[in-house]
């Protein structure tokens, strides 16, 4: 019985279900599900699903999705705040990478315009991959992780003009330069004419769609938009993708943008699912048993040869070696978008890339992008053998920064962690006039908070000597204010070892290792569910009419259990770990450098309240200011604190520094 395109769709969702769930309980990445899934029933294997135009081209959509998100994401303050990364390093990572392979391929026989592309291929790395396991592993903010997120954001943007020069190279243009330069210029109207529209039209359509508050009638009019600009770049002979990552950066520029990533996730998370599954057809399990040796040797080669060029880039850089090393194995893989412009490579007809050419990239990049996890998680045992002075001086440098200050510090308060709760605490001591040293390992939050007055600095509180630095026994207590149960147990074992009855409060979310810490030495464990439990339920006794006095007593005896009566609940499908609101509201601190619009102006003429934000001090000359008033003239050098959402706080900045 002949298949119809909704049979095929069946069968693929089927298996994509059983697939990711079982690649999730093996915490290893969807999309090599999603490969695994297009091989097996592929044409080439068990021949459930043909590799039809139709389901190429719903695929196809998929990658739409995938470049209309990157535009949303995209962030031009993001971009000039990590420049060295992005432009410096990642620019330079591109460009050798793509002309070393390029060069490669074309000594092996490939044509120049098929090396070339083959090049830009393999010099992109996986954005999911590296950033799941990043943050699973809290390397995220380290040194390595936010350079291999700088590297990434250049990879990103480096698909744009990949995607107009493949059609170009996969024509059959006599005269290439023509071609290319006529592309290039197609490409900036419709650059600049989607600005235009994305300016003076999208911020008012979108603000009549809000007024509706419809959510269907908000979808639907996001998907309108990317689907338009999709198709408008297609009628200029570019492709479908390139439109949609403008529309995408047209949306980012208003209010909305968060509540468009949020509606539209779903539809790229199905699509972009049967898009690897239609890459993942493409590999034919005989040519893997005939090419398999090449795809290994690609593969080892390119999590080889990335890792030698970062190192090499981050030497002319004089960045640490270690630090590159652990950067340069991190996105030395290959990646979801190198699958997108292989496919499209593919595509052209006459084909860009031969049959065995595609066969042996597509393994390559799936075998790097399998081993990848492990590489990432074992790279730093790697990179202190390789490079142990360099990590030793850096600590050395780390410790030193920290004691500078700890030294004249007595009596004080020691914080590890200067998230949310850190902060919250070293307030609180502040307005009672007590003293502290804050430790944190988010380079771009200490930074931020410092220059904003706080005394904060970047140190691993896990690492007696930088717990020494801070003053550790000349400290009256230790408080450690983020929830990870294994960094606290060590923090707890260094503090006794200085001194057994130094009181230590720790801040948990639940009561998972509640007896652990206790046992280790914690003074007093706060689990944030259950105090919060605790309070909601003593609040609502006392509403109800229970003597206050009792309600004290039943609240100071819970307590004095170590939350005993309320420690044991029924889990059922709650999930593991807490969610988080992109819209949460925060601090933010501003520098003013000279030029900036800001400057011999008021907060009042200013209004940045109008924005939503407001600004909770100034920071001149080393004095800390709280509260400035409407009348307050800023002045170059001048650091603001301003208090907000994310899509604010951007539009507050954009309006100090010179923007709309």
């Amino acid at each position: 019985m002949p298949h119809g395109p909704l049979d095929d769709i069946l069968i693929l969702l089927a298996a994509a279900v059983v697939a990711v769930a079982i690649f999730r309980r093996l915490a290893l990445p969807p999309i090599l599900g999603y490969l695994l899934v297009g091989l097996l029933v592929g044409p080439h294997a068990l021949g459930l699903v043909a590799d039809t135009e139709g389901t190429r081209f719903i695929a196809e959509f998929g990658v739409v999705f995938l470049l209309f998100m990157l535009g949303l994401e995209f962030s031009l303050p993001q971009l000039v705040s990590m420049r060295g990364a992005v432009l410096g390093v990642g620019g330079f990572q591109v460009l050798v990478t793509t002309l070393l392979v390029a060069g490669g391929a074309w000594v092996l026989g490939l044509d120049p315009a098929a090396a070339l592309v083959v090049g830009g291929i393999l010099a992109l790395s996986s954005t999911a991959i590296v950033t799941k396991q990043l943050t699973e592993q809290m390397e995220i903010n380290s040194r390595h992780g936010r350079m291999s997120v700088g590297i990434l954001l250049f990879q990103d943007l480096a698909v744009v003009p990949f995607l107009v020069l493949i059609p170009i190279l996969g024509g059959n243009a006599e005269d290439m330069a023509t071609a290319l330069g006529w592309a290039g210029l197609k490409a900036v109207v419709v650059f600049a004419a989607m600005l235009a529209i994305g300016h003076w039209l999208l911020r008012p359509l979108f603000q009549e769609v809000a007024r509706a508050r419809s959510p269907e009638l908000f979808t639907m009019a996001v998907l309108l938009v990317a689907l338009t600009a999709a198709w408008a770049t297609h009628s200029a002979g570019l492709s479908l993708a390139l439109g949609a990552f403008l529309a995408g950066m047209m949306l980012s520029e208003t209010e909305y943008r968060h509540q468009v990533e949020t509606d539209i996730r779903p539809f790229r998370d199905l699509l972009l699912g049967l898009f690897f599954i239609t890459v993942g057809m493409l590999l034919n399990p005989t040519n893997v048993l005939e090419l398999g040796h090449w795809m290994a040797l690609l593969a080892l080669s390119l999590l080889v040869g990335k890792s030698l060029v970062i190192l090499g880039i981050g030497a002319l850089a004089r960045v640490p070696g270690g630090v590159a090393l652990r950067t340069g194995l991190t996105v030395a893989q290959g990646g979801e978008f190198g699958f997108a412009l292989l496919a499209l490579a593919l595509q052209q007809e006459p084909a860009l890339l031969g049959e065995t050419t595609g066969q042996v990239v597509l393994g390559g990049i799936f075998l790097s992008m399998a081993l990848s996890p492990l590489v990432i998680r074992y790279n730093g045992s790697l990179a202190k053998w390789l490079f142990s002075a360099s990590y030793g001086d850096n600590r050395a440098r780390m410790t030193e920064a920290v004691a500078a200050t700890g030294r004249e510090l007595e009596d004080h308060v020691v914080i590890c962690g200067y998230g949310r709760v850190g902060q919250n605490i070293a307030r609180l001591l502040e307005q009672e006039g007590f003293s502290y040293m804050a430790l944190d390992l988010d380079p771009l939050k200490v930074r931020e908070a410092h220059s904003g007055g706080e005394e904060v600095h970047y140190g691993d509180a896990t690492r007696r000597e930088i717990l020494d630095a801070a003053g550790l026994e000349r400290a009256r207590l230790v408080v450690i204010s983020y929830n990870d149960a294994a960094s606290a147990l060590r923090i707890l074992e260094h503090v006794r070892q200085a001194d057994p009855d130094k009181p230590v409060l720790v801040r948990t979310t639940d009561d998972s290792r509640l007896e652990d810490l206790l046992t280790a030495g914690a003074t007093e464990v706060i689990p944030e569910t259950l105090e919060a439990s605790l309070v909601i339920g003593t609040h609502l006794l006392f509403l109800l009419g229970v003597p206050a006095q009792r309600v004290a007593e039943l609240e100071q005896r819970i307590r004095g259990d170590r939350y005993s009566l309320l420690r044991g609940f029924f889990r059922g499908q709650e999930p593991t770990e807490p969610g988080s609101s992109a819209a949460q509201e925060r601090l933010h601190s501003v520098p003013l450098q000279a030029g900036a619009r800001a400057v011999g102006r008021t907060l009042g003429e200013l209004d940045l309240e109008g924005l939503g934000v407001h600004v909770t001090a100034v920071r001149r000359g080393g004095i800390r200011g709280p509260q400035p008033g409407p009348e307050t003239t800023l002045r170059d050098s001048d650091v603001l604190v301003l208090y907000g959402t994310p899509e604010t706080l951007e539009r507050a900045e954009s309006r100090l520094l010179g923007g709309r």
